[in-house]
């Protein structure tokens, strides 16, 4: 990469990363808008080695299917930092920040906790291969967040540029035998009392283990593999479900539990 393209790329996740630190909404995309998800990632990289925390994990999203083959991409991940992780108690509300100004949703999500360390390099796997990684499964949430209000209007690359459009996920109970249960489990996101959107494990393309095994492959080749203890949060099961502050949800696994959260000015 010439020095010129490098510095776009630094530049672009410098602007980034400084809105996210002082939660101040962008007008639009700061720089020319990543045409490659290969792009997309370096610009995440950029952004990651100037980041001051911890990646606790990382979330997987879906990528549109009418682009999916311009982009020869089904799913897209992100990091997670450990202070954007929290952890739900039965009937206490969760609050969590979002931009003012900037996009806001919350996502009904399975949250894989990994067991071992995924082996460096290996980009092939099986959902028995990737299951046996896993130490529990989780009811959870991804509290999706960007500075930019338009961020998802402006597609894939420029959501995996900014740290694949997460601002925290918020992790429930465990759910007991959840491989042969998972499939099973009917979800619910309400939003102020009202029903928003519903589904399950069928809606994600191929199952959550399918993303789990993206997920596995996509970090090995970026020499980030993923280690015991770090969080996967599998893709939005009910939808993407835009949220403002003061607004409170309701999201419920049948048979599972439920999360209840509440959006605050960040």
């Amino acid at each position: 990469m010439d020095s010129a393209r490098l510095a776009t790329t630094d530049g672009i996740a410098a602007a980034l990363v400084a809105a996210r630190r002082a939660r101040r909404a962008l007008d639009g995309f700061p720089g020319p808008m990543p045409a490659s998800m290969a792009e997309a990632y370096r610009i995440q990289d950029a952004g990651l080695s100037i980041w001051d925390d911890e990646v606790a994990g990382w979330k997987i999203g879906l990528v549109g299917p009418h682009l999916r083959e311009a982009l020869k991409a089904e799913r897209l991940a992100g990091p997670i930092f450990r202070k954007d992780v929290r952890e739900a108690k039965p009937g206490v509300a969760v609050v969590f920040p979002v931009f003012a100004g900037g996009f806001a949703a919350v996502e009904g999500e399975f949250i894989f906790r990994m067991g071992a360390d995924a082996p460096a390099g290996k980009t092939t796997w099986t959902d028995d291969e990737a299951a046996a990684l896993v130490a529990t499964v989780h009811i959870g949430v991804e509290t999706a967040g960007s500075p930019m209000r338009m961020i998802n209007d402006l597609g894939p690359t420029v959501v995996g540029s900014d740290f694949g459009n997460n601002f925290g996920v918020i992790v429930g109970a465990a759910i007991d035998n959840w491989r042969s249960r998972m499939d099973g489990v009917a979800v619910s996101t309400a939003i102020e009392g009202k029903v928003v959107g519903t589904g399950g494990a069928q809606s994600l393309p191929g199952g959550p283990l399918a993303g789990l095994r993206f997920l596995l492959a996509h970090l090995a080749e970026r020499g980030r593999p993923l280690r015991k203890g770090q969080l996967v949060s599998s893709g939005a099961i009910t939808g993407v479900h835009d949220i403002v502050a003061g607004q409170s949800s309701v999201i419920t696994f049948e048979g599972c539990g439920a999360i209840e959260c509440r959006a605050i000015p960040a």
